[in-house]
């Protein structure tokens, strides 16, 4: 790649948020931006995210880096080949068959690539966060739902149809209080996401209309509830991924995504639990919070464009 100045426009696609940000090569995330995930497919979230694209190409200082390549986090299977959401969950409605990359290419006339959100952020957190010097990792994401990757010997692992580390559809023993974003309820998202915290909770309490922070808050006042809805999803959540644990020898769990925020009363209660189910050889796994927290995604992305860069400029 050439040795001139770059920086990256990064993008993390939620179901509920879109985050984008200036990366330069550093891995510094720089001029974050947010905008609420609009509804009714494909074309309003492309025209979103080609639209913070645009600001912060425009933002950039005169004498910084430009930006010369993108890089996109998104929910769903991604064929990262052709930079095509091959599937997704109702989590994000019509996002199923969107062709992300040659779109924005097309748009922007800049070079992009497209991943599975959690795998970008597993990028973020293997090279420059709580999974560096770790081999084997599995990386898990609570957010708007749960999202998971693997990695083998140092690199993320997709799989033959980009479903690796996948752990939204983990079978569980009970029913979330809402339904998984293929619409289930005996699955891990129905149970463990932030909004299957937040509807557990207003079952206790009848007090609905609440988000996770206001849970999480509620939980730091000794709020009983909140304690006991948020170690529910925490010793489920910590149960579910045991198996995967085990059978692939993980040496390192790294926990994202807004629901890591909560801390200790989060992964204490998770840890626990899954100590209790794996091996005993494997009971001293490291179960860590993401250190780059929710810019973990965005550099993650960073890493995708460089590396889509590197051979656009190849060719």
């Amino acid at each position: 790649m050439t040795d001139q100045p770059w920086s990256a426009a990064a993008v993390d696609i939620g179901g509920t948020k879109i985050a984008a940000a200036r990366v330069d090569s550093s891995a510094r995330v720089v001029d974050r931006r947010l905008r609420a995930t609009p509804r009714g497919g494909g074309a309003p979230v492309l025209d979103a995210v080609a639209a913070l694209i645009d600001e912060l190409v425009r933002a950039t200082p005169a004498g910084e880096a430009p930006i010369r390549a993108v890089g996109i986090g998104s929910p769903g299977v991604v064929d990262t080949r052709r930079g095509v959401v091959v599937s997704a969950t109702g989590i994000l409605p019509g996002w199923t068959g969107t062709a992300v990359r040659a779109e924005l290419e097309r748009r922007l006339g800049l070079p992009v690539a497209v991943d599975n959100d959690v795998r970008a952020m597993a990028r973020g957190e293997l090279s420059f966060g709580a999974a560096r010097g770790a081999s084997d990792v599995l990386f898990v994401s609570l957010g708007t739902g749960v999202g998971g990757a693997f990695a083998r010997d140092g690199i993320i692992v997709s799989g033959r149809h980009g479903t690796a580390g996948e752990i939204a559809h983990l079978l569980v023993p009970e029913r979330g209080a809402i339904a998984c974003g293929c619409g289930r309820t005996d699955h891990l998202e129905a149970v463990a996401s932030g909004p299957a915290i937040t509807a557990r909770y207003a079952e206790l309490t009848g007090d609905h209309a609440l988000d996770l922070i206001t849970v999480a808050s509620r939980l730091r006042d000794r709020d009983t509830a909140a304690a006991t809805t948020i170690r529910a999803a925490a010793v489920t959540l910590g149960r579910a991924i045991a198996g995967l644990v085990t059978a692939f020898d993980v040496e390192r769990v790294v926990v994202g995504g807004g629901a890591a925020r909560i801390g200790p009363p989060l992964l204490d209660p998770l840890a626990e639990a899954l100590r209790a189910e794996v091996l005993p050889s494997l009971a001293d796994v490291d179960v860590v919070v993401a250190e780059l927290g929710t810019d973990a995604p965005l550099v993650g992305a960073a890493l995708l464009a460089t590396d889509r860069l590197a051979r656009t400029e190849a060719v």
